[in-house]
């Protein structure tokens, strides 16, 4: 049997991407196995937002390389498409191909000796949550960011390829869909937007529950949101995650964000009032050139009214190739030490979201077992949730009563 043994980097498109080319390999009759066991071929998606993601994917590689110097090594993604010859070089890989061409993984595969075995089972489920995509590509243009660069302008998947999806997803025990993309506002097909792809999401499938990522704040209109109040109540999750990147309009400006921080904040204020319990996540990234101390402190303060419940917290990386990579640069000790700050507030406002909802029934994904006897689930309102079950929860939504801090999440109470 021919073992396939994947690898993601990166953001939650990425993932979806890994999981539907491992559906297609075990479809093929080749068996996708966990990273911790042996493997005939290692195949990475990669991430290349920043220099940091990129120094991973070599190590990644070249660690393969050394524990199983026979297998064959292929890299696809953001990195592969933008830095082929970087990746090609690492002693070990035989294949680098970008997004547009991990289709033709399997040929590849046939191509180096590795063929299938067939008769295969379907495959158990990859997450509880499933990972689907909608588009990709994004046509905003900040002057940061590498993604138009290697995944292009945006481009949207035809509304009866996701339905069929998802009903695919529902049909193997999937609660959630997770809908994915570089910018799902962005979602356009044949007049349809994404208001009108999650009405007919929520209309055609029975998914018990739906959230979405990487919004922006000109997508929260309150056509969108209504939907929280009509026919989504109970099944969209009510969390949105709507990347700030700073908290200072100077910074904002200099980056190119098509908004403003008061545009922002108003944003989530209607959300708010629309969206009773309404969970916002997002992004911030410090040290861009332009950031002085005062606008660093300006986006701490910003981060703290704003009341995040979760923040990914990054330094500012240059991509060789956009506008910001040739701007004056913050140094990197300046950089570091504002990291530090932010994810301390990061981690300030996580806990105050969480002993906010200690004592609160909500409604939990339970998602995998963490420590023998003890289950870690997901509420739709995004927090996590630990819970004492020695019989199995995976898969399974069931109300639970929020009882004390945890590290990284809450204890709660099956009812």
């Amino acid at each position: 049997m021919t073992r396939i043994a994947l690898h993601t980097q990166g953001c939650k498109l990425n993932q979806a991407e890994t999981e539907a080319l491992a559906r297609r390999l075990w479809a093929d009759g080749y068996q996708v196995v966990p990273l911790s066991q042996p493997a005939d071929a290692y195949l990475l998606n990669t991430c290349t937002v920043t220099s940091t993601a990129d120094a991973k994917a070599r190590h990644y590689l070249r660690r393969a390389a050394r524990l199983q110097p026979d297998a064959l090594l292929a890299a696809t993604g953001c990195y592969a498409r933008r830095r082929p010859e970087e990746l090609s070089g690492i002693t070990g890989v035989r294949a680098v191909a970008g997004h547009d061409t991990m289709s033709g993984f399997t040929k590849m595969l046939r191509e180096h000796g590795l063929y299938p075995m067939g008769g295969l089972a379907a495959p158990p489920p990859l997450r509880t949550r499933a990972m689907v995509k909608i588009q990709s590509g994004c046509s905003m243009g900040c002057r940061y960011c590498i993604v138009p660069a290697v995944r292009g302008r945006g481009r949207s998947r035809a509304p009866d390829e996701v339905m069929a999806e998802v009903t695919e997803r529902v049909a193997e025990g999937h609660q959630e869909v997770v809908l994915t993309g570089t910018h799902i506002g962005s979602y356009r097909w044949d007049g349809m937007d994404l208001v009108g792809l999650i009405g007919q999401m929520l209309a055609a499938s029975t998914v018990a529950r739906i959230r979405l990522t990487s919004l922006q704040p000109a997508d929260l209109t309150p056509r969108l949101l209504y939907l929280w109040r009509s026919v989504g109540e109970g099944r969209l999750c009510p969390h949105l995650h709507l990347p700030l990147q700073s908290g200072s309009g100077t910074v904002l400006e200099g980056m190119g964000r098509p908004y403003i921080t008061d545009t922002y904040s108003r944003a989530i204020s209607l959300a708010r009032e629309t969206v009773p319990g309404l969970a916002v996540t997002t992004d911030v990234m410090v040290g861009f050139p332009g950031e002085g101390e005062a606008e660093f402190q300006e986006s701490l303060r910003f981060c703290r009214e704003a009341g995040f419940a979760r923040m990914h917290v990054f330094p500012y990386s240059p991509r060789p190739g956009t506008p910001a990579a040739s701007m004056p640069q913050v140094d990197r000790h300046t950089t570091d030490r504002r990291a530090r700050l932010m994810l301390a507030e990061a981690s300030n406002l996580s806990q105050r979201y969480e002993r906010g909802h200690v004592g609160q029934v909500v409604p939990v994904l339970w998602e995998r077992e963490a420590f023998p006897g003890v289950w870690s689930g997901l509420a739709s309102g995004y927090l996590r949730a630990f819970t004492r079950s020695y019989r199995p929860l995976w898969g399974a939504i069931t109300p639970a009563r929020l009882e004390s801090p945890a590290p990284g999440g809450l204890w709660a109470t099956i009812l």
